[in-house]
């Protein structure tokens, strides 16, 4: 059995134990290394490491001209395609700053103000993730964030070519040849030759996630983060191939990622019925995909509940809070309403978690671990600030004063009262 069936238990939603003393210690004692030594220590990371003797942390403009030439034509084609997409629907993100006059003479608005410096990181490991240079750095640029800085590891000296080229059509041209916990540290405390970053970025192994969270402290992070993780929805009608391969798109991401199933269906029978469709069609693409390294462990902690009703299917998605939601059933209008806690949705049989992975144009950077009950995804608001405005005139300091006075007299801060009373006399 791939994904155990089980009837539905808040417990068994519990994401893998991510904990790790060894992994905490590590990266303090990396962190506290950069801030002491900085580029001298990021050098050394990188021989460790990488396997790179470095003679700048940079990439420099050749090796980004060089990259077009080494991508090939159909993903430079996908990559295009993908940013035209992404670039669309994140500029329709962009906010316009509201302006009210709230009584005669005061008026109040906010200001739209992009994060002036931001670092953004790119796992470069078993996966290189140059989709992830499209999802930030897109929506970096179009929020008008003035220095854009993108990190990732070099192996043996060279930063994968379809990396450079997604940050070359994204408008990037700041690229550290730095990876791991040691990236976090130099973004968030700065260094001889980098400026420290405002906010930070992007996905990462165990021990870049445990920097972001120990950084957070003094350097503000896009979310915390952890292993991805997909929940399928689906009933009678649904196709459990297509099922079968939105679990094992997710699994693959790393072993520790989770793949969970809720069956909509009338009674039990019903539900172990799908469900078994599903654990062949697991079975016979198993035989054709790859990376069994990572689906199988995730798949071993993944599960399968039933259940009898939207409202129950809904309480199983609202619990779990997953980072992705696919609802592949008959009528998936009808449940998404009922959905309060997900990073990003995709309604229908024919929108695979991958499309919104890639190139529909959504962001694929989705808070993880149950974090989707409080926080967004990544998105155009995520690279800006709104600063609060008011400008009140004479006469309508006269108007508001006595209410001020008021306040300001009940709570015992007579000082505020008195900032009015002498401008107006009141």
């Amino acid at each position: 059995m791939y994904i155990r069936f089980e009837d539905y238990d808040e417990t068994l939603l519990r994401r893998p134990s991510a904990g790790n003393a060894s992994v905490s210690e590590a990266v303090e004692a990396i962190i506290n290394d950069v801030r002491t030594r900085g580029d001298a220590a990021l050098f050394d990371y990188a021989r460790r490491f990488d396997g790179s003797d470095l003679d700048s942390l940079f990439v420099s403009p050749a090796e980004i001209e060089e990259s077009e030439s080494l991508v090939s034509p159909a993903l430079k084609a996908a990559l295009i395609n993908a940013r035209d997409n992404i670039e669309a629907f994140h500029k329709a993100e962009m906010p316009e700053g509201e302006s009210l006059e709230t009584a005669p003479g005061v008026r109040c608005w906010r200001r739209i103000v992009p994060v002036p410096r931001v670092g953004l990181y790119i796992p470069g490991g078993t996966a290189p993730l140059f989709s992830t240079v499209l999802m930030l750095a897109i929506p970096a640029r179009i929020a008008g964030c003035r220095d854009i800085m993108l990190s990732t590891p070099a192996k043996n000296g060279s930063v994968n070519p379809a990396i450079l080229y997604a940050a070359k059509i994204s408008g990037v041209e700041k690229i550290l040849k730095v990876g791991g916990a040691q990236a976090i540290a130099a973004f968030a405390y700065g260094t001889e030759s980098i400026e420290k970053r405002d906010k930070i970025f992007g996905p990462g192994n165990s021990y870049v996630t445990e920097a972001k969270r120990i950084v957070s402290a003094v350097t503000a992070i896009d979310m915390p983060a952890g292993p991805s993780e997909v929940m399928v929805v689906i009933d009678r009608t649904s196709d459990p191939a297509f099922a079968a391969a939105d679990l094992l798109s997710q699994a693959e991401h790393g072993k520790d990622s989770q793949a969970m199933l809720v069956i909509r269906a009338a009674d039990r029978k019903e539900a172990e019925s799908i469900h078994s469709a599903v654990e062949n069609a697991i079975g016979q693409e198993l035989g054709i995909i790859g990376r069994h390294e990572y689906m199988l462990p995730s798949l071993s902690h993944s599960y399968a509940f039933p259940a009898y009703s939207d409202e129950e299917a809904a309480a199983i998605i609202n619990e779990y809070a997953p980072e992705h939601l696919i609802i592949s059933t008959k009528d998936p209008d009808m449940l998404l309403p009922m959905v309060e806690n997900a990073g990003s949705v995709f309604l229908g049989s024919y929108t695979p978690e991958a499309a919104g992975d890639y190139a529909s144009g959504t962001n694929h950077t989705l808070p993880t671990s149950g974090w989707a009950r409080s926080v967004s995804g990544v998105s155009v608001d995520s690279f800006i600030k709104k600063i609060t405005v008011q400008e009140i005139t004479k006469e309508g300091l006269s108007e508001l004063g006595r209410t001020i006075e008021c306040l300001a007299a009940n709570e015992g801060l007579d000082a505020h009262g008195y900032a009015v009373k002498v401008r107006t006399g009141i």
